[in-house]
């Protein structure tokens, strides 16, 4: 009960994931409607929008950072956290590479990917440590990046540690702070819960037990996902239009 292990995989977990990935993806498709020219939305500014952005990116990193804790309590080693960090710095990459070729110059610099591998890194050695102290650093860190501002990081060398007085423009930002703040919170709840052996409240076990499977699936390849999901939906749309408009 000191060191309790949460086994290989949790379904509802996954699931959890899987539905952040699935509201990414309604979100994106909303967005190309828009990029075709079918549907007129703001939705790089308008409230409802940004706040539902916001919401997913905010689930994901939540998640990220219970993700941490769980891996260092199954005893992960080295060697596959860093082929794991790996694959995320390479979609990033990739990433970068495609938004260049279709956005140009508002490609994703940094976007949620890139923002990962930074958190990651940062994240790492902490998920050992008492709650109280994540708690204490996602308070700082979302704090820091809400208040403190500065024409001195409106630069896109130092935009991305997020103090910036203006938005860079990108198709997709994820700035280190204050977002920092929510990996920071999902450890907090990770270790929290890592006291508890992992278990859940009596109302939860039958959805924790039986998550549902497509939600399930969808969070085990989040990566996965994220890299074909708006190649296939632009691919698709584009079809539609050159075919059928």
């Amino acid at each position: 009960m000191t060191d309790p292990s949460p086994g290989p995989r949790l379904a509802h977990i996954d699931a959890l994931r899987g539905l952040a990935i699935a509201q990414m993806i309604a979100y994106h498709a909303i967005y190309d409607l828009g990029y075709f020219g079918w549907l007129h939305l703001a939705m790089t500014r308008d409230p409802p929008w940004t706040a539902w952005r916001t919401a997913i990116v905010a689930q994901f990193l939540l998640l990220v950072g219970i993700g941490l804790v769980l891996r260092e309590a199954r005893g992960i080693d080295g060697a596959r956290f860093w082929r794991r960090w790996a694959q995320i710095a390479g979609a990033a990459l990739l990433v970068s590479a495609g938004s260049r070729l279709l956005f140009g110059p508002r490609f994703i610099w940094f976007g949620i990917l890139h923002f990962v591998a930074v958190a990651l890194v940062l994240g790492r050695s902490l998920a050992s440590r008492g709650w109280r102290t994540s708690l204490l650093l996602a308070a700082i860190s979302a704090g820091v990046g809400l208040l403190l501002r500065s024409t001195r990081f409106d630069a896109d060398a130092l935009s991305w540690i997020g103090f910036a007085t203006i938005k860079p423009g990108t198709e997709d930002f994820v700035p280190v702070f204050p977002w920092l703040g929510a990996v920071f919170a999902g450890m907090a709840l990770g270790i929290a819960w890592r006291k508890r052996s992992f278990r859940v409240g009596a109302p939860l076990e039958g959805i924790a037990a039986h998550p549902p499977p497509v939600l399930a699936q969808l969070g085990r390849w989040p990566l996965t996902v994220y890299l074909v999901h708006q190649p296939l939906l632009m691919g698709f749309l584009w079809l539609v239009q050159r075919f059928a408009g």
